[in-house]
């Protein structure tokens, strides 16, 4: 029936109403919880959502951030596809590049414009890493569920799945009995025991077993392989607690000083030494310290159908002057010339000195050279049987220390100022360090390694990176014994996520800006962003800077999810700088 004070024309239909009613308030408490949820406060936090498509909108966002406008405002959290992304080795985006030279391999990174703003979560199933040394032998297989390296490379000892766990048995393609078995047998020809060597390079290492082994025999190895179809191999080899990289050997050189490593490995890395002039034996004659030694197992060392690749590969080795140790089966040991090479003389490759050295040690986007380097530029006594032994090394003045330009002292006190620190962190700060909780740690600004120099007792490896834009003093950290990389802090660290325990910064605001200019080049957001992709959960970034930084990087810190603690600076500090303790909290979608 009609209403009945209603003509029967003006009666409205009661049932339309209702249901236009209906849709009208379903449509506008949508669009409410809308706003709400992405301006508001909703169970004590707000949201940003990623941004791709409007730089502009990026900028403001990132802006109202680092402003703290309005406070309690969190970045979400990126898709679970995203758990395991590298940002810079992505197949999606480097897929579609060239195959020369491998070049779709190397580092090409997005511009921040063309990044979601989002943390990387945790895969399903995460849970805090197996504890070092234990870590070495057995992982969780839910922190990296990918089973195709075990499929393919159980046979040969590579790891392989049990229960829970993942289990690598210390195997590889060359060594299938095991890296220790290996190591002995080099052990003949090289001097692996007694602290000649220190500093080793493995090139394209699998699982870094044969890195992981070195470490008894205190030889620090940085393992590195590309993002290629076995996938995550460097991610299995940091979640062990092996030191490990992403890198490939394409068309740049490498992110490493010049003559830094005492031993070069590749076991089966099927790089092509002699291909483009010996292009990629002279990158490794430029990493390789004189005196140091060269191992190539596999192909094509007396390989079949391969005989021509390994008589080039004996030609160019005896064109630079290397010593032929031995030939053992299809394993190859050089020893590199103390001196500068015997260049120039014939050769068949046409290799000859490069006109200017002095670029020997640009190694950030610096592209390969056809010609061999010259060592007579770089001062100094860094050859093998010239340079201290380990451990004395690590407090020896190293000779291409920018430090000793304004005397020995300097760097003793330099020494000592960082052993009174790492002191205070562990006793005033509560810092884990030498607990098992803490294995894989990273200084993002490591000048000449003296953080990592005062953890020596403690069972960790230190990333030391040094800032591109900054003085080269990666040189000077390798002839103490340690390691370490070339970085930009504007661009994303060849890793995967969840791969450091402690990340180290002093100066945190001189990354992203201008030396000569002050002006800066990127922003504190995105780079904490990217310190959060890097470290694990329930990790700890230790910060120290000017105290308006620190406010700064504490207020930014509660829309990464971080818990801050803000402290002063440590006693007998003459600087006004603080020190600010940020914990990773352990969330999940």
């Amino acid at each position: 029936m009609g209403h009945p004070n209603f003509p029967h024309w003006k009666r409205p239909n009661t049932r339309q109403w209702r249901l236009l009613d209906l849709i009208t308030i379903a449509f506008f408490s949508l669009l409410f919880l809308f706003f709400v949820l992405f301006y508001t406060t909703l169970g004590g936090r707000r949201v940003v959502g990623p941004s791709t498509v409007d730089p502009q909108q990026r900028i403001r966002l990132v802006a109202a951030i680092e402003e703290g406008i309005p406070n309690g405002r969190i970045i979400e959290a990126c898709p679970a596809s995203e758990a395991d992304h590298t940002p810079c080795e992505d197949p999606r985006r480097n897929s579609q590049l060239s195959r020369e030279m491998n070049y779709y391999r190397e580092r090409h990174c997005p511009l921040p414009e063309e990044t979601a703003l989002c943390l990387i979560p945790p895969p399903k199933g995460y849970r805090i890493p197996v504890q070092w040394p234990e870590s070495m032998h057995k992982i969780w297989h839910s922190n990296m569920p990918h089973n195709k390296i075990a499929d393919r490379k159980g046979h040969q000892g590579w790891m392989k799945r049990e229960g829970q766990h993942f289990l690598f048995p210390g195997g590889g393609t060359m060594f299938p009995d095991g890296a220790e078995q290996y190591i002995e047998k080099l052990s003949q020809y090289i001097p692996i025991k007694g602290g000649v060597l220190r500093t080793a390079l493995d090139m394209g290492c699998g699982v870094a077993s044969f890195g992981g082994y070195l470490l008894a025999q205190d030889i620090l190895t940085m393992s590195f392989a590309p993002r290629d179809s076995h996938k995550s191999q460097i991610q299995f080899a940091l979640e062990r607690g092996i030191p490990a990289f992403v890198a490939m050997l394409g068309t740049r050189r490498l992110p490493f000083p010049a003559l830094g490593f005492d031993l070069v490995h590749c076991s089966r890395c099927l790089i092509p030494f002699t291909a483009y002039n010996a292009t990629y034996f002279l990158e490794v004659d430029r990493l390789l310290r004189p005196g140091g030694y060269l191992v190539i197992s596999g192909p094509p060392v007396r390989w079949a159908k391969q005989e021509k690749e390994w008589s080039d590969l004996q030609a160019v080795a005896k064109a630079l002057c290397y010593e032929e140790i031995t030939v053992d089966g299809n394993t190859a040991v050089w020893k590199k010339p103390a001196g500068d090479s015997c260049l120039p003389n014939e050769n068949e490759f046409g290799l000859e000195l490069c006109d200017d050295s002095g670029d020997l040690s640009q190694a950030w986007y610096f592209k390969l050279k056809k010609c061999v380097s010259s060592t007579s530029s770089i001062k100094g006594d860094y050859a093998i049987g010239r340079i201290p032994k380990w451990p004395e090394r690590l407090t020896a003045a190293p000779s291409r220390s920018t430090l000793l330009k304004t005397g020995v002292d300097i760097y003793e006190a330099d020494t000592k100022q960082w052993a009174r620190r790492v002191a205070h962190y562990k006793n005033s700060l509560n810092i884990k360090l030498g607990t098992p909780l803490i294995r894989n740690v990273m200084d993002m600004n490591a000048l000449n390694g003296g953080f990592a120099a005062a953890l020596k007792s403690d069972p960790v490896w230190v990333m030391n990176v040094v800032p591109a834009q900054k003085p080269p003093t990666l040189d000077a950290i390798f002839d103490r014994g340690l390691i370490g990389v070339y970085h930009d802090w504007c661009e994303p660290f060849s890793t995967y996520p969840r791969t450091y325990d402690l990340i180290h910064v002093a100066s945190i605001e001189s990354l992203i800006k201008d030396p000569a200019s002050g002006k800066r080049r990127c922003n504190l957001v995105d780079l904490m962003v990217e310190i959060d992709r890097i470290l694990r959960p329930e990790g700890t970034i230790v910060v120290s800077d000017a105290p308006e930084v620190i406010d700064k990087v504490a207020r930014i810190a509660h829309s990464v999810r971080w818990k801050p603690t803000i402290y002063d600076k440590e006693p007998d500090s003459h600087g006004q700088e603080k020190i600010l303790v940020l914990t990773k909290t352990f969330w999940k979608l």
